[in-house]
């Protein structure tokens, strides 16, 4: 059996390479998956499931087409995709998992998450995370028009980038001790997440058990796929 896993593709119009990569992707090394994760941040933002971009349909269209084939197909939300809702799933046919998310594979259990709850360092974002992760700020949001939730979402991805530009690499990074913490509170030695772009392969040691965090990476200038079989997770690259 062979697990894929994904996140951080971050797709929208003014990238169609990210997007011809990924559909390729579909119809390809994912039609021999048993299962396919997506741990979030699939769109560069989403402001609603009612949202009528044609290159988002497009990638709708492929999903179902990979789900129809008979691969199930699980996603998560990220920083960037947190408004979709259950009519995406039902187009789609994905089924949506809360974060963090425990998993067996093979008799492994391993937790998987986004990963921007970890960045607890970045104390702004988390009290941002916090507000928009609140279902009544959600529903909110959905009484607007689309076109003023296009405007919010074009502010924040600004404001985001202004801050990244300027931010310390370890503050956006996930902290160790919340790591930790997680993966006690869950009885695991082993998480996957996505969300800093910094793809590796993490070993430690807590109270002489030994852990693994492994960190996905995103779709910016190639993929970044685990491939989790019989021997165990890989972290590969995807040539574009």
């Amino acid at each position: 059996m062979t697990t894929l896993f994904i996140s951080d593709l971050h797709l929208e119009s003014a990238r169609p390479d990210i997007g011809a990569q990924f559909l390729g992707f579909l119809r390809g090394v994912a039609r021999s998956a048993d299962a396919l994760y997506i741990l979030g941040d699939l769109f560069e933002s989403w402001v609603g499931d009612d949202d009528p971009d044609e290159h988002y349909a497009t990638v709708k269209r492929a999903l179902r087409e990979l789900a129809d084939s008979g691969v199930p197909l699980f996603f998560m939300h990220g920083n960037r995709d947190f408004m979709i809702g259950q009519r995406f799933a039902d187009d789609t046919s994905a089924t949506l998992l809360t974060d963090p998310h425990l998993l067996k594979i093979d008799g492994v259990e391993v937790l998987l998450s986004h990963g921007d709850a970890l960045c607890t360092d970045d104390t702004e974002y988390q009290a941002f995370r916090q507000m928009t992760r609140n279902p009544a700020w959600q529903a909110m949001m959905l009484q607007k028009t689309l076109a003023d939730r296009q405007v919010y979402a074009r502010q924040a991805r600004a404001a985001s980038q202004q801050r990244g530009a300027t931010m310390s690499p370890v503050i956006a990074d996930v902290n160790q001790a919340a790591v930790e913490a997680l993966m006690v509170q869950y009885g695991v030695n082993r998480l996957l997440h996505g969300h800093t772009h910094r793809p590796a392969v993490h070993r430690f040691m807590r109270d002489q058990e030994r852990m693994t965090r492994i960190v996905l990476g995103d779709w910016y200038e190639q993929g970044s796929v685990v491939r989790w079989d019989s021997n165990g997770p890989r972290l590969e690259v995807l040539k574009r």
